[in-house]
């Protein structure tokens, strides 16, 4: 494992497996009692988000906690950056606190990596999505959750998803999950085609490890998974499709369209989901799709991200003392 985890590009095979393996770890943590380790006890993690977040910076928090760290959660609206401060003059300020290690969500693509190669901070920094450029354990978690699905939570440890087919549908432009998911499945052996109106698909995508297809009704029918993604308007300043109820006809997933899926085939969304265009409810609410599990899933992927990356040299999960079996 690197000291930093910046892209998704980054991670090797066996640091994706071994990511995804301890994450099956922690996941167990869930099923206790208590769902705490005192892994990370005495370190100090910030979460520094400089664009808004709900579930990420959540899940972030959630996991951090689980492992016993010490929180401090910043966000740029009410703080120093919006009387001027710069990212640097931030990062000294942690450094100068003694953080353990940087999450960082920012607005701006390349942020996270400036921030990890910069000098100005001495710890371990997790890009938990930078403009429209990386969300690495976006799409860690997505990883888990289709290895789950597709292989099997115990028979897939120590396994890639080498041969499996995987379509990613919709704003494929504007969107760091389909480039962070383009280049950790392509790394897992997974066959991916992008799906998306012409003007969604950013130029250059023919360099990308990954097909490209304008009609979902013919790939529908070999994928193992099916990815929707959100069509991101708070970044768009033009008008990229007619109407929505035009994108809703081609390129959204209703009931019709979900059984021409093999029976296999599960659907997902990193959320949060459009229902109606990009998705209808009995798609949203069926079993076939994981949107639920993605979330719990986040946890348990970055419990096991920031386990690797502060170094842990003793196993990251123990049986559960006697106490905690008879609370």
């Amino acid at each position: 494992m690197k000291r930093h985890l910046i892209s998704a590009a980054d991670l090797t095979r066996d640091d994706a497996v071994l990511i995804l393996d301890t994450a099956e770890e922690m996941a167990r943590v869930a099923d206790r009692p208590i769902k705490k380790l005192p892994t990370l006890r005495g370190r100090t993690i910030c979460n520094l988000f400089f664009e808004d977040s709900t579930r990420t910076r959540i899940s972030f928090e959630a996991a951090e906690k689980r492992l016993s760290a010490d929180v401090i959660n910043f966000a740029a609206k009410g703080s120093s950056v919006s009387k001027g401060e710069s990212l640097k003059d931030t990062a000294q300020t942690l450094e100068a606190m003694g953080v353990d290690a940087v999450v960082i969500r920012h607005g701006a693509s390349g942020a996270p990596y400036r921030l990890a190669n910069s000098g100005w901070i001495d710890a371990p920094v997790i890009n938990a999505g930078d403009g429209t450029h990386q969300h690495p354990t976006q799409a860690l978690l997505d990883a888990f959750t289709m290895r789950r699905r597709l292989v099997g939570r115990d028979a897939g440890l120590g396994k890639d998803l080498a041969g499996r087919r995987i379509t990613i549908v919709g704003d494929i432009l504007h969107s760091r999950v389909a480039r962070s998911n383009v280049d950790l499945l392509h790394t897992l052996g997974a066959e991916v085609t992008l799906v998306a109106p012409p003007t969604l698909v950013p130029v250059g995508v023919e360099t990308w490890p990954c097909e490209v297809s304008y009609s979902l009704d013919e790939v529908l029918p070999k994928s193992d998974a099916v990815m929707m993604l959100r069509v991101q308007r708070e970044r768009m300043n033009a008008a990229f499709f007619p109407t929505e109820r035009e994108y809703s006809r081609r390129y959204g997933l209703d009931a019709a369209r979900m059984a021409r899926m093999p029976e296999h085939a599960v659907v997902m969304h990193p959320g949060p989901m459009v229902r109606g265009m990009e998705i209808t409810a009995e798609v949203a609410d069926s079993d076939r799709c994981t949107v639920v599990e993605q979330v719990a899933n986040g946890v348990s992927v970055r419990m096991a991200v920031l386990y690797l990356l502060l170094g842990g040299s003793e196993p990251a999960v123990t049986a559960p003392s006697r106490t905690e079996e008879t609370k």
